[in-house]
């Protein structure tokens, strides 16, 4: 199934246990996934068209009332677009809304680069109090959505639209505040999310058979960042590289350096869009246009590594 309709049919299910749920959308419902509830519960599901800022306001009355307001809209109408709303409705008000982004950075494909939010992660870890959320697959999106309602402030959900490969096992247990180590190293660790998940385990196989043994770690939850389980790998491994669909300035990449500079700095390369703005392009062109690729985790991984045994050396190469 899409992760849209992974996402639409959680929300039904929880809408039918509670009452407080209402759906908010702005005009994309059919491209989200959610205009199928607005028939179902016609007082808990509404439109208010290309209205953005309205329906971000809208949500954050709601929850003053009680309500547990979803908003959907495409990533940057979801969050660049809303920003002060979001900012000043929601989060300083105290509000629990969750608002869902669809379609990230290039996964906006040929929407092109105005519809290619490559900076919402950045925007949304700097707003005190939110938590930022993506899922790497449908899996952990259907387990994910009964601790997004439990938890008690406001959510941004960075949602993939379409299909996605399976990465989980069924019986995964999730848990929103803890990052997921997908497969255990040595030599350095990756530390990837989203999209990139998938490209950093390609990566892994590609090291392995150059002998390189590396941890891969899907951070599902960029904000609160699981600094713990990051810290614990980088100071086995001793280096470290971060994969996002993303801008390399904000995101995990920012996130990541942040916990490491600060508590173990050890050498960090990263994986993502390098500060340029998105174009019109299939999903498989534009990894390989903005370096989004198992071949560029795994090359960052050697020179991690590199700078690792340099550093050891005193900065002398063997």
């Amino acid at each position: 199934m899409e992760m849209r309709g992974i996402f639409a049919a959680e929300l039904d299910r929880m809408m039918e246990q509670d009452e407080r749920i209402v759906v908010i959308d702005a005009d994309l419902a059919k491209a989200n996934g959610t205009l199928l509830l607005r028939e179902k519960y016609p007082d808990r599901a509404f439109d208010v068209g290309v209205a953005e800022q309205n329906m971000a306001s809208i949500a954050a009355g709601l929850a003053s009332y009680g309500f547990i307001p979803f908003i959907t809209s495409f990533c940057p109408f979801a969050t660049r677009r809303i920003c002060d709303q979001i900012a000043v409705s929601i989060a300083y008000a105290s509000q629990n809304v969750k608002i869902v982004g669809s379609d990230p950075g290039i996964s906006a494909e040929l929407n092109g680069g105005t519809h290619m939010s490559v900076e919402d992660l950045g925007i949304m870890r700097a707003i005190p109090s939110m938590t930022v959320f993506e899922p790497v697959d449908g899996i952990q999106l259907k387990k994910a959505m009964p601790q997004i309602i439990e938890h008690n402030g406001p959510v941004y959900l960075r949602l993939f639209r379409k299909k996605r490969p399976r990465i989980l096992a069924e019986d995964y247990e999730f848990n929103l505040s803890r990052a997921d180590i997908l497969q255990a190293g040595s030599d350095v660790t990756i530390a990837a999310s989203g999209i990139m998940v998938e490209e950093a385990l390609k990566a892994r196989a590609v090291l392995k058979g150059q002998g390189i043994e590396a941890e891969v770690i899907n951070v599902h939850t960029l904000k609160p960042l699981d600094s713990e389980t990051i810290l614990k790998s980088v100071v086995k491994t001793g280096c470290i590289v971060t994969a996002e669909n993303h801008n390399i300035i904000g995101g995990l990449r920012s996130a990541v350096a942040e916990a490491v500079a600060e508590n173990f700095p050890v050498p960090l390369r990263s994986v993502g869009i390098q500060d340029v703005f998105g174009e019109v392009g299939r999903l498989g062109e534009l990894k390989e246009i903005f370096g989004l690729t198992a071949e560029n985790i795994a090359a960052k991984a050697q020179e991690a590594i590199a700078a690792k045994n340099s550093q050891r050396t005193g900065g002398k190469q063997k």
